[in-house]
């Protein structure tokens, strides 16, 4: 899943691509893809794209006097920026092509998404903030006051495991399952310890890793094309999707805990004293 680094990056790549260019046509080609209704999607079309946001996970493409077109990539979702689009609409199928963006001058980029579950999702607004999601969405973590004491007052009286309280998006917008393992890493924390009980020097250990695994990941990816960000971002995880592997920091064998549809990677090592996590949703320590 494209998280903050990997949207930011997006973002970036499409205000030098699309911003002062005409949207010519914006066409559905798996319906599903498409949350709202009223504006409709022909409501962006002839308006100038006169800057793109980033909200947590969600692209925000503004036009002049005109409605926003949203977007949330979801899990397997992805955008795929094209110089010269191909010359017709697209045919809807059943390939992963979900929407096509076109500009005045024949470039444009589509939307695509594989898999079976479709969770891809566009919402064409007047606000942003209509959209459930971005509407919900805690503080940016990369944002100038998320400082270190606005972090501990999130975290104050959570309850929850600390990978849990990380991804979730209402407390803290844009961290998913990837960076939340890389930032516990970095912290040398189990994922399974509970928020209530950090220490003020826990706290302050998992802002500082919070703070640079991520702004280490937007330097990382600033500048990479579209096409490219996703192998950018697998080479850059030290421990996520590396389970079996050796841990870059210890060279213990990096552990994972699966759940119904989602796994975690840690170091046990590194982060839970050696002593490795009962693979099963209820996880404890295994004595």
């Amino acid at each position: 899943m494209p998280e903050l680094p990997e949207v930011e990056a997006l973002k970036d790549f499409l205000t030098e691509h699309l911003v002062g260019h005409d949207l010519m046509r914006v066409l559905p080609v798996a319906i599903s893809v498409l949350k709202t209704y009223d504006p409709p999607l022909t409501a962006l079309e002839g308006h100038t794209v006169t800057s793109v946001a980033r909200h947590g996970k969600f692209l925000d493409l503004a036009t002049d006097d005109g409605p926003h077109l949203v977007t949330h990539l979801a899990r397997a979702g992805w955008l795929h920026w094209k110089d010269r689009l191909p010359d017709g609409p697209p045919k809807p199928g059943k390939g992963p092509l979900a929407l096509r963006v076109a500009l005045e001058t024949g470039a444009g980029f589509d939307l695509t998404e594989a898999g079976t579950t479709k969770k891809l999702a566009v919402y064409v607004v007047r606000d942003p903030d209509e959209v459930p999601g971005v509407a919900r969405l805690g503080p940016d973590p990369l944002a100038d006051a998320f400082d270190e004491a606005a972090f501990a007052q999130l975290l104050d009286g959570e309850r929850r495991q600390i990978k849990g309280a990380l991804r979730d998006q209402s407390l803290i917008a844009g961290i998913g399952n990837a960076y939340s393992d890389e930032i516990l890493h970095a912290a040398k924390m189990s994922p399974f310890k509970l928020a209530s009980s950090l220490t003020p020097d826990d706290l302050h250990t998992l802002y500082e890793a919070l703070r640079t695994t991520l702004t280490d990941a937007v330097e990382r990816s600033r500048g990479v094309a579209a096409g490219r960000l996703k192998a950018e971002k697998k080479s850059g995880l030290r421990v996520h999707g590396r389970a079996g592997e050796p841990c870059p920091v210890c060279g213990d064998t990096i552990r994972e805990v699966s759940f119904s549809d989602s796994a975690l990677q840690y170091c046990p090592t590194c982060q839970t004293g050696g002593k490795p996590l009962a693979d099963r949703r209820m996880s404890r320590l295994l004595k």
